[in-house]
């Protein structure tokens, strides 16, 4: 209470100062409602002190003024009455927009003072309820916001039929505060849904730096942000002196300005209010911007602006506005000349713009409509044309208003049309909560507030259609907006604005399938081309973003689907593999037959020749080399990897190991050096030779089959996916074919040196051959085999076991074969005596016989 008489006191202090009392217009009544309107749009208050006084007179604030006051005289005069008894009253102050006017006009109405215009109350005063039970205002949310925290104190219900700034929604600083039109909450995410729904993927913001500016500035961006692909290329924030219209609005107004000819922004959004618009849109038919622009509900409807010479230069407008109904009766009442009636708002407007004597009969376009007009005395208004053109929006909000203040008031009263059951000795809270629970319908307005004090409302989609002269048909609507999120709007421009691709700046607004849209040019932030997706890669069209395939998936040709990859592996059907496979096939059957042969011929000199029983041990190693090779084609499994080069590397050391043993028993056989003969003496143990020279390749191959075996794997190709053995250790493969081609090197070496011999069946020789054809083989395999990738590295495998298998196969044992089938003489004993004689005598060497 103290803090509220101190209030009253320094306002007090402060009217003095001001030497313009407020315009006011009073109406005695059982019940006073309250109103705050900028009836003057703004004043001339500087940084230094000094009288206010109030400008820029607005008809349409006016107008707004006399809706209140004939909504209460229907009130009054309704039959059957609404309110039994009861007569309402008014108190309507005109604010200027001036957030301190408004506050010293809430303080009159929060007293309870016999005379309005006076503006003190004794610090020892007893606070008692205020006379005015409910206000009615004020337009912009800056000054409600301020009112709002002042009428609390009375707990005076205050309902704003304009400010829609979202702070205001807050109840625990503004707990008495309800409007009659949407929240901003509500108006930035229907802007953003149009903007989706035309398919607009760049914007800008202009705001301005006030309650209402910043809040919806601030939202519009959350919700773009929301929005994917919608880019906002700035937010531009009005300063508080932008409407001052002069030297520093100038150079701000060419910052903008340029800002915008900069732009690549398909649509520019406005929240800001009427007076910087104003501003902004005479410079853009200046400089003819010709831009999309979306208008907030602050000028959305400005004949003013809609009316401007050569606003169809500027670009085109669309807007939003609270849904849009007419004051029953309120037209006639204007046409009747206000009904006789008189206040001192209208008095004051008839005493500076009268009306017209000898009325037009036509709409007279902008001249009446003056929004901002300069106090120009004796200027005269067709009042039809007046009539014609005030809004629908906020006028039928202040309807509203009125509408729910009574119902708030009958709900309390508990009145029928015949009597109040209560006498109206209320309190201002009691009505408050009275008024908080209202659910009813004016009209086909269905109202009740939320907990948050807004009506759950709707917004009408307007455009300016700038080729249609009439006034009353240039500002349409198209559509609307509900608070739940639907949103209509005509189908044949939204497929008109989603049709286009390529925007008026160059900039891709979609892409066709295997495209993406990037942005190209680092000095435009919001304008994008389309890229082509890379390999790997699709994108479904509308400039998605290009995602990887999976891994068993590969990208379309064109890039907008992914196909799943082929599993690829070496298989029995390949051309390569069908002839290798007939020669495995072929060196099983003739490894056979040589056993066959071998087998038969065993205790002859031949067989013998060769290592004897030495010999079948070679031929069923190389029958498991030509086995081996069947394990390579088909898809890998554990089991065929395992046993593919690891037992072919057994496999081979136990072949060559018989071949040592054979070429040290043809030394031992032929050396006459004592020394050296001894020793190969020792060593001449066929048994122990194979057991460890194949041993040691075992003892590489089994901790390699065990620790890290060859396992089937999988790798992603281009197209398909690529089964294949890995080696398991790379380590114990090299190891492996080192091995082997260490022994075939010793063979080699041993053979070569036993060339000199005489040996009738060319053993040394033949071997010799074997062993420098497998070595040959191996060293063109490692780098065909490093290099190669694919199904046939393989095959490659496969190819180098068969060729080492046949080496052996055709050159060390073939040709034995042969004798035994066709030189079966030199099959006998005397027959290599004879040769080992007649090498000797060759040489001049006598010999025994």
């Amino acid at each position: 209470m103290f803090f509220f008489s101190a209030v009253v006191s320094i306002m007090a202090g402060l009217s003095s100062e001001e030497n313009n009392a407020l315009l006011n217009a009073y109406l005695p009544g059982d019940i006073i409602i309250g109103g705050l309107f900028p009836i003057h749009l703004q004043t001339n208050r500087t940084t230094i002190p000094g009288p206010v006084s109030c400008s820029h007179y607005s008809y349409q604030m006016f107008l707004q003024s006399q809706v209140m006051i004939y909504a209460i005289r229907d009130v009054n005069q309704r039959t059957p009455r609404l309110l039994p008894n009861i007569t309402l009253g008014y108190s309507i102050y005109d604010t200027c927009g001036d957030v301190t006017l408004a506050i010293k006009a809430a303080l009159e109405l929060a007293s309870d003072w016999p005379d309005p215009q006076r503006c003190s109350l004794p610090l020892n005063a007893r606070f008692v309820q205020p006379k005015v039970m409910a206000v009615i205002g004020e337009r912009f949310s800056e000054v409600s916001i301020a009112v709002s925290r002042l009428v609390a104190l009375s707990s005076l219900a205050q309902i704003s039929y304009a400010s829609t700034s979202g702070l205001l929604s807050r109840k625990l600083k503004f707990p008495t505060f309800l409007r009659t039109i949407s929240s901003d909450e509500y108006q930035t995410k229907a802007i953003a849904e149009l903007v989706k729904q035309f398919n607009w993927k760049t914007v800008a913001i202009i705001g301005s730096d006030d309650e209402y500016g910043k809040y919806g500035s601030d939202r519009l961006s959350q919700n773009f942000k929301k929005i994917k692909d919608i880019c906002i290329e700035f937010i531009d924030i009005l300063p508080g002196y932008f409407s001052k219209n002069n030297s520093k609005t100038h150079e701000r107004l060419a910052g903008l300005v340029g800002n915008v000819n900069k732009s690549t922004a398909e649509a520019i959004v406005i929240f800001t209010k009427g007076s910087n618009v104003d501003i902004i849109m005479e410079a853009a038919i200046k400089y003819k911007l010709n831009r999309t622009w979306i208008a907030s509900d602050s000028w959305s409807t400005s004949t003013t602006l809609a009316t401007l010479p050569g606003i169809e230069m500027a670009g085109q407008v669309f807007g939003f506005i609270s849904n849009r109904n007419a004051v029953p009766g309120f037209k006639d009442y204007i046409m009747s000349v206000f009904n006789g009636t008189t206040n001192a708002i209208l008095d004051y407007h008839l005493t500076h713009y009268p009306f017209c004597s000898n009325w037009s009969g036509e709409d007279s376009g902008v001249d009446c409509i003056l929004t901002n007009s300069i106090k120009v005395t004796g200027q005269c208004v067709d009042i039809k044309c007046l009539a014609n053109h005030m809004d629908e929006d906020e006028t039928y909000n202040i309807y509203l208003a009125v509408q729910v203040i009574v119902e708030g008031i009958r709900r309390l009263l508990q009145c029928d049309h015949q009597k109040c059951d209560r006498h109206a000795d209320f309190t201002a809270l009691e009505l408050l909560m009275e008024i908080k629970k209202v659910n009813f319908t004016v009209g086909k307005t269905h109202l009740f507030f939320d907990s948050y004090g807004d009506p759950s409302l709707g917004y009408d989609i307007l455009y300016w259609d700038t080729a249609v002269n009439t006034l009353h048909e240039r500002i349409k609507i198209i559509g609307g907006y509900w608070p739940n999120g639907n949103i209509a709007v005509p189908h044949d421009m939204v497929l008109k604005m989603q049709s286009v691709t390529l925007t008026a700046y160059n900039c891709s607004k979609t892409c066709k399938p295997g495209h993406e849209l990037k942005k190209q040019n680092v000095h435009l932030q919001c304008c994008n081309d389309c890229v082509p997706c890379a390999e790997g890669e699709y994108s479904t069209g509308q400039g998605a973003e290009c995602k990887r395939c999976r891994d068993n998936e590969y990208s379309s040709p064109q890039r907008n689907d992914c196909l799943e990859k082929k599993i690829d592996f070496l298989g029995w059907s390949d051309p390569f593999i069908i002839m290798l496979s007939f020669l495995e096939a072929l060196g099983i059957i003739l490894t056979l037959v040589f056993a066959a042969l071998f087998a038969m011929h065993r205790g002859t000199p031949i067989v013998k020749a060769v290592g004897g029983y030495l010999c079948f041990l070679e031929l069923f190693s190389l029958l498991t080399c030509f086995c081996l090779t069947f394990s390579f084609p088909g898809k890998p499994s554990a089991f065929s990897c395992m046993i593919g080069m690891p037992l072919f590397g057994i496999a081979f050391s136990l072949c060559i190991s018989c071949i040592l043993a054979n070429l040290l028993q043809i030394l031992v056989g032929f050396m006459f050096d004592l020394k050296t003969k001894s020793w190969l003496n020792k060593v001449n143990q066929p048994v122990a030779v194979v057991a460890v020279v194949s041993g040691i390749q075992l003892a590489l191959c089994v901790p390699w089959l065990c620790l890290y075996p060859p396992s089937p794997t999988w790798k992603s190709l281009q197209s398909t996916i690529l089964l294949q053995c890995h080696k398991g250790s790379s380590e114990f493969f090299i190891a492996m074919l080192a091995y082997n081609a260490l022994l075939a090197l010793i063979c080699f070496l041993f053979a070569f040196k036993g060339k000199q011999l005489p040996d009738l069946y060319k053993n040394a020789s033949l071997i010799t051959v074997s062993m420098l054809l497998y070595l040959i083989i191996w060293i063109l395999f490692i780098p065909i085999y490093i290099n190669l990738f694919g199904t046939y590295k393989q095959a490659i495998e496969s190819a180098a076991i068969l060729i080492s298998s046949y080496s052996i196969l055709c050159c060390h044992l073939a040709p034995k074969c042969y004798i035994m089938v066709f030189k079966k003489e030199m099959n006998d004993e005397k027959a290599i005596v004879e040769y080992i004689r007649k090498h000797y005598e060759g040489k001049g060497i006598s010999v025994v016989k």
